[in-house]
Parts: structure tokens; sequence; C-alpha cells
């Protein structure tokens, strides 16, 4: 088989890439801000794993809800317009989190910006998927998503800075006006995406909803989307108080692993797009789960360890990750047919968030804190990431084989 040529980008093109991968960043940063400030939000508003895993899923909840809601309407307009909007809000409810003074009201900041957030990801992604041909999503991927990794080496150590330096409140005060200048330059020089528009649509929202729903080839990328994403929402919430209480790694010392680990990502995530376009989506799929599943084994059943140590098993464990999600997302930008991007991306985005705050909150209920902080159970949650890994593997390998060979059809009007 003839391997396909890489087709280079344009200069506007490089722009968008740009742009959408400043977006991610917000996005994610948003929800990886609340990893490691756990540490400092639970004895700030005297609350504990039960609690903070209920304020992380509150946020996937409510963008999971969001998702479902706009998923009939998100082919209707210029996704430009849609991106904007739920930007604007987004950037409200992160300001929001940053007054927040008690458990109730960072719970609500939390779900108002959930109800913003979920969505701009998946019009994100449908943009991506307008803007560039199938032969350029692998790459495009590996740079929107190094948005992850510099989430890591800018933002995170300097959230974990500002609160230890003044308090929690300060780093999402600080975001929330670090992404509004970035919303400004999108609204400046995104053009319109507006050529689904000129296709035969659907006149009802809710039957446009209902199709992609019930398609049977969507189905089964919707179930391999609610596996893989359990992996981040019952790690995560809890890594800061893992690291501190149970491997005995000094707070003021989290910085540096999220940094260095960061900024080895940054090169990864490039280089896996690459490899995704070059040598295969599913080969390199196949290598970040085996990868990811040993990391998660390790890594969760650490004891008292060094720093280096943690760098090194941290680093490993985000390669393992982005090898695994750089190509799944390239190979689900090919699934939905261009009439149905839009309401595909926001239902899996749905998807992705639901089965997230399920996640988070089940690791809520095997994590307990003993009285010294010390968490109990955190080997537990990481043989569940690895059962769903394998489940999450097993179906992509299906959906590779049945459903990605055949040319998505236009949705009927």
């Amino acid at each position: 088989m003839t391997k396909p040529v890489p087709t280079p980008f344009s200069g506007y093109q490089k722009v968008v890439v740009a742009m959408l991968a400043f977006l991610q960043f917000a996005v994610i940063l948003d929800f990886m801000l609340m990893s490691p400030l756990g540490a400092v939000i639970m004895p700030a508003l005297n609350i504990g794993p039960k609690q903070f895993g209920l304020v992380v899923s509150a946020y996937a909840f409510s963008a999971g809800a969001s998702g479902l809601l706009t998923a009939g309407f998100a082919d209707r307009f210029d996704r430009k317009k849609l991106l904007l909007f739920f930007y604007t809000g987004f950037i409200l409810g992160t300001l929001w989190c940053g007054l927040a003074q008690s458990f109730e009201s960072l719970l609500a900041a939390r779900i108002v910006t959930g109800l913003f957030g979920g969505v701009i990801g998946s019009v994100v992604l449908a943009i991506a998927t307008d803007l560039f041909a199938a032969q350029q999503r692998g790459r495009v991927m590996g740079l929107i998503q190094t948005a992850f990794a510099a989430s890591q080496v800018l933002g995170i150590p300097a959230g974990i800075y500002l609160s230890s330096h003044w308090n929690w409140h300060i780093p999402f005060v600080a975001m929330a006006a670090f992404g509004l200048t970035g919303g400004l330059l999108v609204a400046w020089k995104l053009q319109p995406v507006n050529s689904h528009l000129g296709k035969p649509q659907e006149h009802s929202a809710w039957m446009h909803l209902f199709h992609t729903v019930t398609e049977r080839r969507y189905l089964l990328a919707f179930a391999t989307t609610a596996l893989l994403t359990t992996g981040g929402f019952m790690l995560m919430p809890f890594s800061s108080a893992y690291v501190v209480n149970n491997l005995g790694i000094d707070l003021h010392h989290l910085p540096t692993v999220y940094l260095v680990t960061g900024l080895c990502t940054i090169f990864v995530g490039p280089m896996v797009g690459k490899a995704a376009d070059a040598l295969g989506k599913f080969r390199v799929f196949l290598f970040g789960t085996a990868l990811t599943i040993t990391m998660v084994l390790v890594y969760t059943h650490l004891g008292p360890t060094s720093l280096v140590v943690l760098i090194i098993v941290n680093t490993v464990l985000f390669i393992g990750i982005f090898s695994r999600m750089i190509p799944f997302q390239a190979m689900m930008a090919s699934v939905p047919a261009q009439t149905q991007r839009g309401s595909f991306n926001a239902i899996s985005a749905s998807i992705q968030q639901l089965s997230g705050g399920l996640a988070s909150v089940v690791a809520g209920h095997i994590v307990t804190q003993s009285a010294t902080g010390r968490l109990q159970n955190f080997d537990v949650v990481g043989f569940v990431v690895v059962g769903t890994s394998l489940v999450g593997l097993a179906l992509l390998w299906r959906l590779n084989r049945n459903t990605l060979a055949a040319p998505p059809q236009q949705a009927a009007a």
C-alpha cells in the first residue's frame, strides 16, 4: 500500500492551528488547574476527596449536558460564531471560579464553566476537520494537543506558584484575563467557517440530533470515547495529593514535575502527529495504549520516591497518553459526514464529559484519605484505568477495521 504524501500547511492554516491550539490550551488548563490546586483547595475549603471529586465532576456533567443540548444546532451556524459564543461564557465562568469563597460557590462556578467550556473542544475539532485534509489531521491534532503539554509547562507551574504565594483564587483570575486576549485574537483573525451551511440540512434540529445519535457507525466511536476518557478523570484530580501525601514530594517541587513533563511532551506531541500520518494512526495508538497501561501500573504502585524518579515516570506516562490521544482524535475526525461534524463532535464531547464525570465520582468513592492525609486504594483506580483501556483498544480495533474504511455518507436532508 502506498504511503500518503504529507500535504504542507498554507500560511493561513498555520495561523488557524496556532489559534485552535491556544483555545485548547485555555480549556485544558481550566481542567488541569484543579488537579495541582487540589492539595491547596481541599484544606482551604475544608473539604475531602469526595467533595473535591464532586467539584471536578460537576464541570464534566454540566459540559456533557451542554453538548447534548447544542448537538442538534451545532451544524446550523458559522462555526466561528458558535466558538466565540461559548468561549465568552467559558471565560466568565473561569472568573467566577476565581471569585468563589465557599464549596457551594465553587461548585456552581464549575457547573457554569462546564456548560460553556464543554462545547469548545468539539467546535475546535469540527473547524480543524473542515479546514484540513485527512493527510494533515495527524499533524494538526498533534499540534493542537501540544496545548495539553503547554498547560503543564506554562500554566500549572504558574498556577501553583501563584497559589502558594497568594491563594488558590489568583490562578483562575489570571487565566480569565489571559484567555480573554486569545478570544479577541480569534475574533480578529479567524475567517468564517461556514462551508457546511451550503449543503443540505435537516429541517428539524431534533431529527438532526436523533439521526446522529442513532447512526450505527457512530455508536462504536461514542462507546470508545467513553472508555478512553476514564483515565484522566480518575487519576488527574487526585495526582497532586497522591504525589505530596503518598510519594513524599514537597508541594513546592510540584511545579518542577509538571514543568519537565510538559517540556518533554511539547516536543513529543508534533512527533506523534507526524508518526500517525506516516506510519498509520491505529499502529501509533496501539503503541500508546501499551505504554500507557505499563506506566499507569507503575505510577499507581509507587511508594515514597525521589523527585527524579517521579519526573521520569510521569514523563513516560504522558508520552504514552499523547501517543494514544492524538491518533485517536485524528481517526475520529474521519468518521462523521461534513454536515454532521458539529453534532457528532458535540455528542462525542458530551459523552466524554459525562463518562469522565462518572469516572471522577467513582474514583472519589474508591480513594479514601487517612488521618495522616495519605490516599488509600489509589492502586485500585489504576487497575480500573487499565481495564477500560483494554476494552477501548478492542473497540477501536473493530471501528478501524469495519467502519473507518467506508467513506462517510451524507445525512439525508
